[in-house]
């Protein structure tokens, strides 16, 4: 249906035109899933952008072909291009806030998709919107044409960008990441959306994504792409069970799993090679444990390795196995029955302002009641759904936003409360990682500013040598060259930035380090550069962590505790092992089931929630978790349940465990 050929695309830098993706080939028949899968940077996206004709300015298409259904695309003048985008052909772009337009209501979106392409309007329109909307999962449908995508969720935005990218009834769905800012049990359920659609409709999907458990759900084949060129095509069970390309096997072996929890992930070393300077042989070569002076010097052609199962590379190796030398990493035996930091009871709601006068006519409940403890050297991951309060309650502990009771006490200290110079004392002993690196480092200051001003602040090293000599030893800690400490945020990978912000973290000497979401916008690959450089620092420090995070991937190989959160509070906590492996809460045991396996016999049966989680400044009552449980009771709707201890280390709030 989709045939891509010899597909060169380019950006114009000056007087120069720099290929982002240079000569690729695939197809895609009807029903059938393309997943494009690879790092940031590889071209995935541009690939996409080119089929659609819909790159930025500065893009170019320098050669090749794209036909839909022997129509070639690429010599169409705009006008006629305008009748096949959005009409015979429909992207979802990564990003749905940033992607719909925030003056114009749900419906006039989906309508002017039906307008164009179906020559639908009145009546009818509103009949075909509400029904796509149904389509999509979404409830109240008449109610959600008359809102702004800023009144929806997430999950319900991106569902809303789903809705408009069918409505032209697309023989060719796009699909750019569509799940990358999506919690489990939200991405489960667009995924079966799409899947269903695409069954009910025959359409072909081109899926571009990094997520390996996404591509092992959704896609009937592969194709790896590695600076701007496709290294592996392979069906989904060739592909899951012989990776052949070293590049391949290389992200396989750095997922976080259980069964590598003492083990040191293995990663790729180095970076993608930059546009202006590719290499002239293999564009791998340079990472690549298996390089030959033959890859340096000449680019490989494809072979096929079995039918369908091509391949980009002058290695012949079977498997990666022989050559993957994994190191253990030695854990600390640390008592978890002495928690060095112990919270309690821990409240944070955020009052409702009405009216002109400001009065407070509510409160959201953000925070509802939170206990939880901490042993020195130990990681708890502090696990649960966008918006159910995880990040309120590390900077609560932190004292960046005051909690509106309960109490933090820190190593025998009451946190709540202090103030001033007391507070500032009780900062030293522990710090935050927070999400997004590149916004929370000081773009104007220097890497070796940004890392001293902790120290400058706290006064941990006042000496201006002794902090110089602090700051190399700390990046030299991280992994980051000496001459880093000259250079500004903006000249470094995602991956090197949020080293950066460890290296400040850890230069006042904290015992505890709370790590909001740290590696959720990072590729595999520097994902495991990441967690192996938390376990070192731990082995090394004796550092605790409080993880905040929803990959339960780095949860079974990060974490010693788990503690689940809905709505607000706490509702299952224990020993990672317990609530992983015979979780009792029915909202844990959906969570779980609806994580991707990144392997064919891990797929389990997704348990389906219905509803959206409620709004925290209208919780339900009785059991919070009540109306969207597939085993909900009437006792469930009358009382929040107590906590039950399971064992001597595991506890859940549930009224099936009572």
């Amino acid at each position: 249906m989709l045939k891509v050929d010899k597909l060169r695309l380019g950006f114009s830098a000056g007087k120069t035109t720099l290929a982002a993706v240079d000569g690729i080939s695939f197809s895609i028949e009807k029903g059938e899933t393309f997943a494009l899968l690879g790092e940031s940077g590889c071209g995935k996206s541009a690939t996409a952008q080119g089929i659609m004709r819909l790159l930025p300015a500065a893009g170019r298409i320098l050669e090749g072909n794209v036909a839909l259904e022997g129509e070639p695309l690429l010599s169409l003048s705009e006008a006629d291009m305008r009748a096949y985008r959005g009409g015979r052909m429909a992207m979802i772009f990564q990003e749905p806030a940033t992607s719909l337009n925030p003056v114009l209501t749900v419906g006039r979106q989906i309508g002017e998709v039906l307008e164009r392409h179906l020559d639908l309007r009145g009546a009818a329109a509103t009949e075909r919107m509400v029904d796509l909307l149904r389509q999509v999962g979404i409830a109240d449908p008449e109610r959600r044409l008359t809102e702004y995508p800023f009144q929806l969720s997430g999950g319900m935005k991106q569902r809303v960008m789903i809705a408009i990218a069918l409505a032209g009834e697309p023989e060719l769905l796009i699909a750019d990441e569509p799940t990358t800012a999506l919690d489990v049990t939200v991405q489960a359920q667009i995924l079966d959306l799409l899947a269903k659609i695409q069954v009910d409709r025959g359409m072909g999907m081109l899926l571009i994504t990094h997520d390996l458990g996404v591509v092992a759900r959704m896609a009937h084949r592969i194709g790896v792409m590695y600076a701007g060129e496709l290294v592996e095509v392979a069906s989904r069970e060739e592909f899951f069970t012989e990776p052949r390309h070293p590049y391949t096997q290389a992200l396989f072996e750095a997922l976080p799993e259980i069964s590598r929890r003492g083990l040191k992930l293995t990663t790729i070393p180095g970076q993608v090679p930059s546009l202006a300077a590719m290499p002239t042989g293999c564009r791998f070569a340079d990472r690549c444990a298996h390089v030959m002076p033959v890859c340096r010097e000449k680019s490989p052609d494809w072979r096929e390795v079995a039918n369908g199962h091509t391949v980009r590379c002058h290695w012949q190796g079977e498997s990666a196995e022989e050559s993957v030398t994994r190191h253990a990493v030695t854990e600390l035996d640390i008592d978890p029955g002495k928690p060095f930091l112990q919270v309690g009871d821990l409240k944070v709601h955020f009052p409702i302002r009405k009216g002109f006068l400001q009065r407070t006519v509510g409160h959201v409940r953000a925070v509802d009641g939170v206990s939880l403890g901490i042993s020195a050297g130990r990681t708890l991951a502090l696990v649960g759904e966008s918006g159910c309060g995880k990040t309120t309650v590390g900077k609560a502990l932190l004292q960046l936003i005051q909690p509106t009771a309960g109490n933090v006490r820190l190593g025998g200290s009451e946190l709540v409360g202090l103030k001033g110079r007391k507070l500032r004392d009780a900062r030293r002993h522990m710090q935050m990682i927070f999400q997004d690196p590149f916004a929370s480092l000081n773009p104007r200051l220097r890497v070796g500013e940004i890392i001293a001003e902790g120290m400058a602040a706290l006064g941990v090293e006042t000496e201006p040598p002794a902090r110089a000599a602090a700051v190399a030893a700390l990046l030299q800690q991280v992994g980051l060259p000496g001459e880093a400490i000259d250079r500004y945020p903006h000249e470094f990978s995602g991956g090197q930035r949020q080293r950066i912000a460890i290296a400040r973290a850890l230069a006042v000497q904290p015992e505890l380090l709370i790590c909001d979401e740290p590696t959720s916008a990072l590729d595999v690959s520097v994902q495991a550069q990441i967690l192996n450089l938390l376990k070192k620092l731990q082995t090394e420090l004796g550092v605790a962590y409080l993880f905040i995070t929803h990959n339960f991937a780095v949860v079974e190989y990060l974490a010693h505790d788990v503690a689940v959160m809905y709505l607000g509070r706490i509702v299952e906590q224990g020993r990672a092992e317990e609530v992983l492996r015979s979780p009792w809460h029915p909202y844990t045991q959906a969570l779980l089931s609806a994580v991707p396996a990144p392997h064919l016999d891990g797929q389990v049966q997704v348990i389906r929630l219905p509803g959206e989680t409620p709004s925290p400044a209208n919780p339900p009552s009785g059991c919070h978790f009540h109306p969207r449980c597939p085993q909900a009771m009437d006792v469930c709707r009358q009382r929040y349940p107590t906590v039950s201890g399971i064992s001597g280390t595991h506890t859940v709030s549930c009224h099936l465990a009572g």
